[in-house]
């Protein structure tokens, strides 16, 4: 059911486009949600970056969050990505998200500014006081410019709602910084480290690749973080090893469309400025996902 705590191995989903990309695929929307739910994902993340939330008007925003929502319909927990670099702009889409359904909010602080520790307190401390459902707290130096730290978390921990961290840095060691220094005012979801994560008291897991893998990408996450069996969940993640770069990187979500189009669910092409996939790397990935039993029939007969 929907609704707090937030545990396990959530999906920060793609945005599905119609084939000229002028418009969001409410249908195809739909049935990833549906697909994300039947194969056991534990919750939902509708406009992060994987969803494209910068290249997204507000009305097709509006539309997403109430597609993914009413989809849903109360079966998993569904957050939504509402950052941006103007914290009223945060304010009324968290609102709005909340308004809609939403069990949660995911925020990226804001991106070209760089803020301070005490800009960042303010910024998160003004939406927490505008809501009442949690925020995750996105850190995502590598695209945010600004690296909130274990020390800076910890401050982050004291407002009021901020009570789960999105940990996106290739440092692992940061989850057990964070729980050390946050204590329990503070959970910590993996960003890109899963696997290693778990060990280290990670309750959760923001994956792109359970776009494609949910059921995998969930068994895996499961069996470290909670059941503590590395005898199956390290085969697990060397199954699901793999896939990895190719949802990972600067052309994570074209290689995530690609890889839905092979598995016969297409999901549109990403929206300028990125391009699709290159028709090389399309075969590379093909090779990837029929490893895995992924591929579709008619993509398997025609490699």
């Amino acid at each position: 059911m929907a609704g707090e705590p937030f545990r396990g191995c959530y999906t920060v989903l793609v945005t599905p486009f119609t084939e000229d990309g002028t418009e969001v695929d409410h249908k195809a929307l739909r049935q990833l949600v549906e697909f994300q739910i039947r194969e056991g994902i534990r919750g939902l993340i509708p406009l992060g970056s994987t969803g494209e939330f910068l290249s997204v008007s507000p009305e097709e925003r509006t539309a997403i969050v109430e597609t993914v929502v009413q989809t849903a319909a109360a079966r998993v927990p569904v957050l939504v990505g509402t950052g941006a670099e103007d914290t009223r702009e945060v304010i009324r889409t968290s609102r709005e998200a909340e308004a809609l359904g939403a069990d949660g909010v995911m925020i990226i602080p804001p991106f070209y500014s760089v803020p301070t520790l005490a800009e960042l307190m303010h910024h998160y401390g003004r939406v927490a006081d505008a809501i009442g459902i949690p925020i995750m707290v996105y850190n995502n130096p590598a695209t945010a410019n600004v690296d909130m730290n274990a020390a800076m978390l910890a401050e982050i921990s004291r407002i009021p709602n901020c009570r789960y961290v999105k940990e996106s840095t290739l440092e692992v060691t940061r989850v057990r910084d964070i729980i050390d220094l946050c204590g329990d005012r503070m959970e910590v979801f993996a960003g890109v480290l899963g696997y290693e994560s778990a060990w280290l008291g990670a309750i959760g897991w923001v994956a792109v690749c359970s776009n494609l893998a949910p059921k995998l990408s969930t068994e895996m996450f499961h069996a470290a973080a909670f059941d503590r069996d590395m005898a199956r969940a390290l085969p697990l993640y060397h199954r699901l090893m793999p896939l990895l770069p190719w949802v990972g990187g600067p052309r994570y979500v074209a290689g995530t469309k690609a890889g839905f189009r092979l598995m016969g669910m297409s999901m549109g092409d990403p929206r300028p400025p990125r391009l699709k996939l290159p028709g090389t790397d399309v075969a590379k990935l093909a090779a990837v996902l029929q490893g895995l039993g992924l591929l579709s029939e008619g993509a398997r007969q025609a490699a």
